[in-house]
């Protein structure tokens, strides 16, 4: 949770092997996929990595994206720039909508303690990859539910109650 108490959600797609990119980018072209996260995101706060955010190019409609980075000059059109996730998060409780982190590998370990609900697509490939999705204990985590699509699964994993922590 946010330090004002808004829900946390992590969405990603990640493959069996745990790898989520390949040299700044997706390896793996699923177009449902795409239209699952902008259907998951829309209307709410995006935070993403500043590396993610200049590979997808610009901000996405219909969303408020706040992008991470360390360089204290870095700025773009249409976005909010916090130094740390906790600075992003306290920022959130500002706006409306709940918070939705989309990647990239950093962003999703520093988010991890603080979501209540994971929301990964299980794609159904085993690619070669540098960047991976943090690895969490199932057991702090419970799934709630799994829809079959083409060639991946949607599961949702929401927070075992009195499991708060590292993940």
């Amino acid at each position: 949770m946010t330090p004002g108490g808004k829900t946390v959600t992590m969405v990603a797609a990640v493959a069996e092997n745990g790898v989520i990119g390949l040299a700044g980018n997706i390896p793996w072209h699923l177009p449902e996929d795409f239209a699952h996260f902008k259907e998951t995101t829309s209307g709410h706060i995006l935070v993403l990595g500043r590396t993610t955010h200049e590979g997808i190019g610009k901000p996405l409609p219909n969303r408020t994206t706040i992008v991470l980075t360390r360089d204290p000059e870095w700025q773009a059109d249409g976005v909010l720039v916090a130094p740390t996730l906790l600075d992003a998060l306290a920022l959130a409780d500002t706006l409306p909508g709940d918070v939705m982190i989309g990647g990239g590998a950093v962003v999703y370990e520093a988010a991890l303690p603080y979501a209540d609900v994971q929301i990964i697509s299980e794609v159904h490939e085993t690619p070669e990859g540098d960047t991976f999705y943090p690895q969490f204990s199932r057991s702090r985590w419970r799934e709630v539910a799994r829809e079959p699509r083409a060639g991946f699964d949607i599961v949702r994993w929401e927070r075992a109650f009195g499991c708060g922590g590292t993940g």
